[in-house]
């Protein structure tokens, strides 16, 4: 009997360590950064960096266990990081599935990864086989975290609060505010009506795809990659009438050219890459790029290397410039794809390189100002809903 018990405890031991370290094993491999830090720029791109309101349009943190209030080894952005790279603004993106062998050519809805996290990382049995619940989940973990933070970290729900956010920043220019993003229209679950639910929890911008096709419309890697579904043209009004922003990142051509076509207010890319600079099936060609601009629209560059065809600020810089050039600085942004199971230069703290890499481009203080967060916060300013 004592030696049944011996091995019940060190079987319950094995389970518990395996459910304490998997996790962070598993982020570990999905979340690097190529340079580790610290990063050292000039001293001319670091003081104007420190004198940015920078914004980033995507990034992914919640879908891990992180206490992202604790400055962490692993992954991309924490408070503190975010803080360290003078964030202002950060994009919080919900993942809610992503199939086996995901690729940027072809995937089918018929296999999910993110279950086994869930069950893995302690989530809600709730979470476990409802998309729904897993989106706001990961909305209640932000919640959290802003409400532990003693104020650091502000959620932005509205014009309102984004002005009174800037307002208090220029007092306490540690604060972050972080607004909530849905990679993919699978979380309605086929329902429009759960758009209300999405809303109340916080969400401001929602696209219609990730991954995989789904009832609103098809998907850049999807298999049919066909353009919106009735739902989907219902769901474009939808977002409009709640002032939610639709991101078209991971939309099929077909999908971009329907919902610019209809669209009646400003839409956005929250994370790409454009094909003149990296021309693969992720990025975006120069047509793609003016019909968005052409809505009033933002294209957030990532900085992994499927976006950039290249491993450092350089190459960011550079799809930066090659956007600039076809639609102009006003509808320019920065969409890391940060905690996004991607590799990247570095992590948020080494966003002075992006800095320096534009200064070296020959980008002016003001047009850098613009690419890394001043046009984010006009268009959340113009876009957002009023209260």
């Amino acid at each position: 009997m004592k030696m049944l018990r011996r091995v019940l405890a060190l079987v319950i031991a094995v389970v518990a360590i395996a459910f304490f370290l998997l996790p962070r094993v598993v982020e570990s491999r999905m979340n690097r950064v190529l340079q580790e830090p610290p990063y050292h720029v000039s001293e001319a791109a670091q003081k104007l960096h420190q004198q940015l309101i920078v914004a980033d349009l995507h990034a992914d943190a919640l879908l891990f266990g992180r206490n992202l209030l604790v400055k962490g080894s692993r992954g991309h952005i924490d408070l503190p990081r975010l803080q360290e790279g003078n964030v202002a603004i950060q994009a919080f993106t919900v993942v809610t599935k992503t199939p086996h062998g995901l690729n940027i050519e072809r995937n089918d809805a018929s296999s999910d990864d993110i279950t086994a996290l869930a069950i893995v990382d302690l989530w809600p049995p709730r979470t476990w086989n409802s998309l729904l619940e897993r989106a706001l989940y990961q909305a209640q973990r932000l919640q959290q975290f802003a409400d532990k933070s003693e104020g650091q970290v502000v959620l932005l729900r509205s014009r309102a609060d984004l002005d009174n956010f800037l307002a208090a920043r220029k007092s306490n220019p540690k604060l972050v505010a972080g607004f909530l993003g849905l990679e993919g229209s699978q979380a309605l679950q086929g329902k429009l009506e759960n758009l209300d639910k999405l809303y109340a929890a916080g969400f401001r911008m929602a696209a219609p795809v990730h991954f995989f096709d789904t009832e609103i419309s098809g998907a850049a890697a999807g298999v049919k990659k066909s353009g919106l579904t009735d739902l989907g043209r219902h769901w474009v009004r939808d977002m409009e009438a709640r002032h939610m922003i639709t991101d078209l990142a991971h939309a099929s051509a077909a999908t971009i050219d329907d919902v610019t076509a209809m669209a009646k207010r400003p839409v956005l890319v929250s994370h790409t890459g454009v094909k003149g600079t990296c021309n693969n099936n992720r990025n975006l060609s120069d047509e793609q790029l003016r019909k968005i601009a052409n809505t009033g629209g933002l294209i957030g560059i990532g900085f992994w290397d499927t976006a950039t065809c290249g491993k450092d600020a350089a190459a960011i810089a550079r799809a930066i410039q090659y956007a600039v050039g076809v639609i102009g600085v006003d509808h320019v942004a920065l969409g890391s794809d940060f905690d996004g199971a991607v590799t990247t230069p570095f992590d948020v703290t080494g966003l002075p390189l992006i800095t320096e890499a534009l200064m070296k481009q020959g980008f002016s203080p003001d047009d850098i100002a613009k690419v890394m967060g001043g046009n984010v916060v006009r268009f959340l300013r113009e876009n957002l809903p009023e209260r």
